[in-house]
């Protein structure tokens, strides 16, 4: 895409105006004003996390690494193997869509980077929880073994919770009536309770495990280390860019521990939800002067993972695709925000009224008016086996400098999708859709450039609507419901969407 082209872009949709028009956020007093405070103070707060995602990521020995590389040396001779932190991060690598070859998932390997996880701090059980979501790109093996990590997490000692709230609340302590001592889920970031205000609203309140943010930065710092050291004696290390997956995970997970950032994310999307008119679909609304960077209240959704929904219970899973992939497309191309973490825990179905609550909003995808028009670009060249326009779409990401030599790029990306054609016979499904974007970050990687975050979320978003399908209409044409879609999105000249 030239910078001519870049400039006729038709703009986004502004989502601070979206949140002044709606009405769902002015039925919690004080929440508009709010909201807005929370979405321009994040577009600041995502900037400096980005730059210390950066620097945490560069390899080099800083003054509090050093105690940490002789425990997690300790650590790997002790509980695992010197391999194990680079089979972590290559297959945490291969779960985010980069087409690393994942280590080997016999039982001794599975056994020591499950001993090192156990064994090692947050950001491990991160990577671990990773792993335990990339159904279709790392090994059924690796999924199931790491799925503690994702379901397991150890709840904070009793008493801790409510000391976090106290302290991050002070005297806004006072409107919880009621809080649950026993959590409803724990993660490697923090726990969640259910409770209730003096109002009656029914809420979540989500906690911060204490002294979180430390560890994270001297995990990162010994992870860098770990992906530099690897990158220096193995190809496949060098191929797979790990040092910038290293980046890539900082970003996401530095950005979890600020609830200040998941509240913005919260009325960004429910404003955007609103503006599409996604009746079907909601987010909680956090509540005003109950949101810190480590506390965050919420109102309480309806609704089961749809995993768990009862098969006998009637449901038009048809339908339900139809509106749950519309809401999760339209969102990301006509409004360039979208929940970045779509696995089966995050999308609830409530079977009365068959509609989504889509809930834990720490993880986001954003894209800029440029960006939006490169994913619509990536798409066309998707259809039409366009290797060339895929390298050119990913220019709009930042994916690749604009002075970079291109040739290479596109000639070693060809050369893969001509290898997939071969064994797919030319056929065009969904699922291909994912190898060949897969093919492209790995084509990225192993050149030096960047993982773009947002686009990485979206390739994660596809995967799950796969899986999402398989659960509620596992008849359906996947591929079919996407393209109808996309098709009546390029037809709305009002969308915005029809520019590559």
């Amino acid at each position: 895409m030239s910078h001519d082209a870049e400039r006729t872009v038709p703009p986004l949709p502004r989502v601070d105006l979206l949140i002044r028009g709606s009405a769902r956020l002015a039925e919690i007093p004080g929440l508009t004003e709010q909201a807005l405070r929370w979405h321009h103070d994040a577009v600041d707060q995502r900037a400096v996390v980005a730059r210390e995602a950066r620097r945490l990521s560069t390899p080099r020995v800083w003054p509090d690494t050093i105690a940490s590389l002789a425990t997690t040396g300790w650590r790997i001779v002790s509980v695992a193997a010197p391999a194990a932190p680079f089979q972590l991060l290559a297959a945490a690598s291969a779960a985010v869509g980069v087409r690393v070859e994942p280590p080997r998932a016999d039982a001794g390997t599975l056994a020591r980077v499950q001993r090192l996880v156990r064994a090692s701090g947050p950001a491990y059980v991160k990577l671990g929880q990773f792993i335990a979501t990339g159904d279709g790109l790392v090994p059924d093996e690796w999924v199931e073994a790491f799925a503690w990590c994702r379901d397991e997490a150890p709840a904070l000692d009793a008493g801790v919770a409510h000391d976090v709230i106290a302290r991050g609340l002070g005297p806004e302590r006072d409107r919880l009536e009621w809080l649950d001592d026993e959590p409803l889920a724990a993660g490697s970031i923090g726990q969640v309770h259910r409770g209730r205000l003096t109002d009656g609203t029914e809420v979540v309140v989500k906690v911060l495990r204490p002294g979180l943010r430390r560890r994270f930065r001297t995990d990162i710092e010994t992870l860098a280390l770990a992906a530099a050291a690897a990158e220096k004696v193995n190809a496949g290390a060098r191929s797979a860019n790990l040092t910038g997956f290293v980046e890539l995970f900082a970003q996401l997970a530095l950005e979890e521990l600020d609830f200040r950032l998941e509240a913005a994310n919260l009325v960004d999307s429910s404003a955007v939800l609103e503006a599409m008119g996604a009746d079907h679909m909601v987010a909680p609304r956090p509540i005003p002067g109950m949101v810190t960077e480590e506390v965050l209240v919420m109102e309480l959704l309806p609704g089961v993972a749809y995993t768990r929904l009862d098969p006998t219970a009637g449901l038009d899973g048809d339908e339900l695709l139809r509106t749950g992939i519309r809401g999760v497309v339209e969102a990301t191309l006509k409004h360039g925000v979208f929940h970045g973490d779509l696995h089966a825990g995050n999308v609830l179905v409530d079977p009365a009224r068959g509609t989504f609550s889509l809930v834990d909003f720490g993880i986001a995808g954003r894209l800029t008016a440029a960006q939006r028009a490169g994913l619509v670009q990536y798409l066309a060249a998707w259809a039409g086996d366009d290797a060339r326009g895929q390298i050119e779409a990913m220019r709009s990401f930042g994916a690749i400098e604009r002075d970079a030599d291109v040739e290479t790029l596109v000639d070693e990306l060809q050369a893969e999708l001509d290898l997939l054609s071969t064994r797919s016979r030319g056929e065009v499904t969904f699922d291909q859709l994912g190898i060949t974007l897969g093919r492209l970050l790995q084509v990225l990687a192993r050149n030096g450039f960047r993982m773009p975050k947002d686009l990485v979320l979206f390739f994660k978003n596809l995967l799950y609507l796969a899986g999402f399908a398989a659960s509620v209409a596992p008849e359906a044409d996947v591929l079919a419901v996407v393209q109808d879609i996309l098709l009546d999105l390029l037809a709305d000249p009002g969308s915005g969407v029809a520019v590559a």
